[in-house]
């Protein structure tokens, strides 16, 4: 009766597999521990999770296919949280090849484990990137995403059609959760706040690109997985009341589901870095950029979907949000 999670190593499945080790589960964590960041990190998450009798990590790739295809053999997981991927969407236009590994073969991989052993519930991981050229604001599940403007987007895209067509086939549960810009202690280094907060405690200068008026939805970690478990608690129904001659791509008469999770409280970068520089005492230097390529101008998160079916309410302002991963920061880099 084990739940599986990949990316166990990273920010939102360390962060997950401790509520569900807090709460009695049994736990499989895989991640290949890469080093598109500090691989020190991932280790030091890990060790935070520590050696217990309901965990057990392991190290493997979602590319891998036979390894991946025993794992689940092996373990036969109940339920599988799919965090594991390439993530980053300048990152994609350099090594666009990586994102093929991970997001797209190493989604099959998982699909197919799941196929094979009969999984009752699959929750991936989807992105706020997906809704690319929409301009309709706040985001909602409901309207078309037809097109992205970076591949990592496209990759995630790509991640909810595939779950749809093992949904129909195979009428596996599966539920997709859309995560707008996830922040918090023990965050990604590659991620804007992480970078800001490093060059203004080091004096150095901060680049905001888009002169700080791109708006993001910043959205707190606890109140991510907060979604993840009320989600994966609720394995995704069909919808009888689909209608193919006007497509809702939310829902399905196959099990299958997919969700905004966010603050639905979007912020502008330069408010945002105002409140950082509050957290940490600090004036920052800033260079004013341009936008840069594969960047979208806002991400709202209409949320209604999941607040009805869940009862999910994000809880953590931007304020009180900031100013722990400050004191963490400060904590774990001394």
């Amino acid at each position: 009766m084990s739940i599986l999670v990949t990316g166990a190593a990273g920010f939102i499945g360390f962060h997950t597999i401790q509520r569900l080790l807090a709460r009695g589960e049994d736990v499989i964590g895989i991640d290949n521990l890469n080093d598109y960041y500090d691989v020190n990190l991932k280790h030091a998450r890990l060790a935070q999770i520590g050696e217990q009798t309901n965990f057990r990590f392991i190290q493997l790739d979602l590319a891998d296919r036979n390894g991946m295809a025993e794992l689940f053999a092996q373990h036969t997981p109940e339920r599988v949280i799919h965090l594991a991927a390439q993530a980053g969407v300048r990152y994609s236009i350099q090594n666009p090849h990586a994102y093929v590994d991970s997001n797209l073969i190493g989604f099959l991989n998982v699909l197919e484990g799941c196929r094979h052993t009969a999984t009752k519930h699959l929750v991936f991981a989807s992105s706020s990137s997906v809704y690319g050229l929409n301009s309709a604001m706040p985001y909602s599940v409901h309207n078309n995403v037809d097109h992205p403007i970076s591949l990592y987007a496209a990759s995630k895209k790509a991640n909810e059609l595939m779950a749809h067509s093992y949904a129909h086939l195979y009428q596996l549960p599966t539920t997709g959760l859309r995560f707008f810009t996830v922040y918090g202690p023990w965050g990604r280094p590659d991620m804007a706040y992480f970078k800001f907060t490093q060059a203004i405690l080091a004096g150095h200068p901060i680049e905001v690109y888009n002169h700080g008026q791109m708006q993001r939805d910043f959205t707190y970690i606890d109140d991510i997985v907060e979604g993840i478990l009320r989600v994966l608690d609720r394995p995704a129904q069909s919808n009888p009341n689909w209608d193919g001659a006007q497509p809702d791509p939310s829902s399905s008469p196959a099990p299958y589901r997919l969700y905004n999770i966010g603050n639905h409280s979007p912020v502008k970068l330069s408010h945002f870095v105002e409140i950082l520089e509050n957290a940490l005492g600090q004036h920052a230097e800033k260079i004013m950029r341009p936008m840069q390529q594969g960047d979208v101008l806002a991400t709202y998160a209409d949320v209604s979907d999941l607040m009805r079916d869940t009862g999910f309410a994000p809880s953590t302002t931007i304020e009180d949000g900031l100013q722990r991963f400050v004191t963490w920061y400060r904590g774990y880099y001394h």
